[in-house]
Formats: C-alpha cells, sequence, structure tokens
C-alpha cells in the first residue's frame, strides 16, 4: 500500500515539474477546386468578364435596406467558402469621377483601425481597363477591394466579404485562392458601348 502511494506520489510531482509545449492551432484543410471559368454577358449590362463556374452571379437589389441605386449591381457568390465580391456599378456624368474614386478609397481605408497594412496598386490591363487594387493586412472585414474605370462614362467597384468573423490566419488560403478569381475577373474584364438608361 505504501508503495503504491509512494509511486503515485513521485508521479504526480514528475508531472508537475514536466515541460508543457503548447500545440500550434490548426485550422481545416480546404480542398480547392481548379480554377475554370465562364463568362457574364447579360444583355443590358454595360459590362462583361469571366468568374469561376463555382461561383453564382445574383442581381443585388437591395442597398442599406432600400433598392439598389440601378439594376446593374450584383453580387458574385462563393458558396463552398461562405464569401462574396459585392460589385457596384455607377455611371459617370450623372456622378463625378473624383468624387466615386475618392469615395472607393474611402470605402477601403476605412478599415485602418483593423487593418495591419493597406496596399493600393494601379493597374492597365491588356484589354486597356484601367483602376486600383487594394490588399488590406490584419482582420479587416475585407482583405481584397477593387474599382474599374475609363474616367468618362463607367466605374466600377468590388469587395470580397466572407460570412464569418474576419481572421487574417484562418482566411489567409482562401483569400489568396479568391484573389487569383478576382485578377481573372479583371484581366477579362470589359467595357460595353452601351449608354445606360435606367437611373444612376
Amino acid at each position: 500500500m505504501r508503495t503504491t502511494i509512494l509511486i503515485l506520489f513521485l508521479a504526480l510531482i514528475y508531472s508537475c515539474n514536466s515541460v508543457y509545449t503548447p500545440k500550434r492551432r490548426g485550422y481545416f484543410k480546404i480542398d480547392f477546386p481548379p480554377h475554370e471559368y465562364q463568362t457574364f454577358d447579360q444583355p443590358g449590362y454595360p459590362y462583361t468578364f469571366e468568374y469561376p463556374i463555382y461561383a453564382n452571379i445574383l442581381k443585388d437589389s437591395t442597398y442599406f435596406d432600400t433598392v439598389a441605386p440601378n439594376p446593374w449591381w450584383i453580387n458574385i457568390d462563393f458558396p463552398r467558402f461562405g464569401a462574396r465580391i459585392y460589385v457596384s456599378y455607377k455611371a459617370i456624368g450623372p456622378n463625378k469621377f473624383d468624387k466615386l474614386r475618392d469615395d472607393a478609397y474611402k470605402l477601403t481605408f476605412k478599415h485602418t483601425y483593423k487593418a495591419s497594412a493597406i496596399e493600393d496598386s494601379p493597374f492597365v490591363t491588356k484589354n486597356g481597363i484601367g483602376g486600383v487594387f487594394f490588399s488590406v493586412g490584419g482582420n479587416a472585414a475585407t482583405a481584397k477591394q477593387f474599382f474599374v474605370t475609363d474616367t468618362t462614362r463607367h466605374f466600377l467597384r468590388g469587395a470580397l466579404y466572407f460570412d464569418t468573423t474576419p481572421n487574417e490566419d484562418s482566411l489567409g488560403v482562401v483569400n489568396q485562392f479568391l484573389e487569383k478569381d478576382m485578377d481573372h475577373l479583371i484581366n477579362t474584364f470589359r467595357w460595353k458601348n452601351l449608354a445606360p438608361q435606367a437611373r444612376k
């Protein structure tokens, strides 16, 4: 009996003095599909582009609980990742280009309090489409945003959001995966020679 108590006592002392090594935080493994694309080219829309076959496009009918400013606002949904690119379009003329551009910067930089860094990268695609791509570091609500414009007639903005609490570590690989799809969207983007006829 004494021997058993002594063994238990020694085991207790040893376990109290052993070195604790914390395990690294793990996340679920995500199997990504191959990047394959289809064309969005709906009649009446002033733009066309390619988007992933694993995404759905829905017409955005609301804007902060009100009617969307025009019928060319859409959402690109990624059900597999709980993600969505909100795409808004405004015609230049009724809206001043400088204000639309400044608003795009303000909407991005309002995430400064959560962001560890914000990088804006101007671009011009092989199709002659100009714009700016924003990468937001840290636990901001959106890590990827962009706008494209011809500065005279059209202005379109896109912002990627997830239906979950922002976490740079767990969403990092998904953000990288979807950034390739956003790059493809931008590089295949074209304006149509249509004069918008609906509300601006």
